[in-house]
This record gives C-alpha cells, sequence and structure tokens, in this order.
C-alpha cells in the first residue's frame, strides 16, 4: 500500500515516516497532490576489503600516459 503524504506533513513527521518506510511501506511525498519523491532505504553496501588488488598494479600504473591519450582526457 503506498502512503502519500504531502511535504508539510512530511517535514513534520519525517521520523515517523521513515520508521515506516524501514518497516516495508511505500511513502510518496506530493507537492499540490503530485507526487515528487519516494522514501526508500539506501542499500547496505559490501565492507571494503584493503589490499584486494595487492599485486594486480604494476609499475606500467604509474607511466605517465602516451600524449594522444593525454590530449583526449583534456578535450
Amino acid at each position: 500500500m503506498v502512503i502519500i503524504v504531502n511535504i508539510h506533513d512530511a517535514k513534520t513527521h519525517l521520523s515517523k515516516l521513515l520508521d515506516r518506510m524501514l518497516a516495508g511501506e511505500d511513502i510518496v511525498i506530493a507537492k499540490a497532490g503530485e507526487p515528487i519523491a519516494r522514501l526508500t532505504p539506501v542499500e547496505s553496501r559490501l565492507p571494503r576489503t584493503p589490499g584486494i588488488a595487492k599485486g594486480r598494479v604494476t609499475d606500467a600504473f604509474f607511466e605517465p600516459l602516451p600524449e594522444d591519450e593525454l590530449k583526449a582526457w583534456e578535450s
């Protein structure tokens, strides 16, 4: 079920709306009756693993780029 709230109510009850969204409800914010935004949870990211590229970065990585490639990046 979609819950539609106007901007004023969304500002007033943001914490409650976030709790409802986290509980699985679909919350839409409207302005003058027209939907303009949807509250959705941020997907969790996998934790970063230090050293994941160890041994894969060679000295060639630090070499200057060829002139034609440098010019392509400047365009």
